[in-house]
């Protein structure tokens, strides 16, 4: 595993686009709180994890081939394809989903805006792309993590002494997912995003399928249109077109870069929360994310080219 730097030459012109679509990746995925908590109601969490990964593995598998790219043959590729698909979506998308059954949405936003220090404390304990975290990479990523905690608000912090601890183990359980699953998805540089995206939630679904069937038997239940809809929304916006930006992200802005959209994905809980559920807004959330957005900009600054080493499968 590595924690490259981005590309400082041709990647370094097109750094607004990526940060671009940073933000969008971001406000996609800080929905996803919100209709996992409206899904939860009545499709429990191995279920809703399972029709997610299904349905959007179908559709990037039909992307991919209207778009004239065939999934790989060698077992070697399917089998990182496996790694990739529990370490990004089946293991963290039911951690995080089975972490909201008993924690408030604001303590699973703190918790889940992790994955950026747990990508520093692996690079500076593996010395894996130890060089190219700069101080201002560090810098940025305090000032991030900082940005969370104020957009959060003491609410929310306060919740970690009182709240079940296996809950919130879960969702950090599920920020370390999301902290390793880039640094593995760096070896797919060689393939297109869509065919690495399809690939990964293919192996995703191929796992959840058979587990929701033992355990929730979802041919049982009487889900709402409402949580049906939103599992819709997860899997086709979420997962799918969220995991193309992803995968280009993970070549673009590498590890760090993209992990640190987990504060972005806090942020935008909070304004999602803000404009549409009528929460109060307060300075508190306004200079949060301007810390926020400081942060991710001092983690996606790109460095010198001479650190940048892509492996391959």
């Amino acid at each position: 595993m590595s924690t490259q730097a981005p590309q400082a030459t041709s990647e370094r012109t097109t750094l607004p686009l990526e940060i671009g679509l940073l933000l969008l990746l971001s406000l996609i995925w800080g929905s996803s709180f919100t209709l996992i908590k409206v899904a939860i109601a009545t499709i429990p969490p191995f279920t809703m994890v399972a029709a997610r990964v299904a349905i959007a593995a179908v559709l990037l598998a039909l992307i991919a081939a209207a778009q004239g790219h065939s999934l790989p043959r060698r077992g070697r590729i399917w089998a990182a394809f496996l790694v990739q698909g529990l370490l990004q979506s089946a293991l963290p998308f039911t951690l995080i989903s089975w972490g909201e059954m008993h924690i408030a949405s604001g303590l699973a936003g703190v918790l889940n805006a992790t994955p950026p220090m747990f990508v520093l404390a692996i690079a500076m304990m593996t010395g894996r792309g130890r060089q190219t975290i700069s101080g201002l990479r560090i810098v940025g990523v305090g000032l991030g993590l900082a940005g969370v905690a104020v957009t959060m608000g003491i609410d929310a912090l306060s919740g970690i002494g009182a709240a079940e601890p296996l809950p919130q183990a879960a969702v950090l359980g599920a920020s370390l997912c999301y902290a390793v699953a880039p640094m593995w998805g760096q070896r797919f540089s060689n393939l297109p995003a869509i065919v690495t995206a399809a690939g990964a939630m293919s192996c995703a679904a191929i796992l959840m399928l058979p587990t929701a069937a033992v355990l929730e038997r979802p041919w049982t239940l009487a889900p709402t249109a409402q949580a049906i809809t939103a599992v819709l929304g997860l899997a086709v916006v979420c997962t799918a077109l969220a995991m193309v930006i992803y995968f280009r992200l993970i070549h673009t802005l590498g590890p760090l870069g993209t992990t640190s959209g987990s504060y972005l994905r806090a942020g935008f809980a909070v304004a999602l929360g803000t404009a549409l559920l009528g929460e109060r807004f307060t300075w508190s959330i306004l200079t949060g994310m301007s810390l926020i957005l400081v942060g991710v900009v001092a983690v996606t600054w790109p460095q010198s080219a001479r650190n940048d080493a892509k492996p391959a499968v």
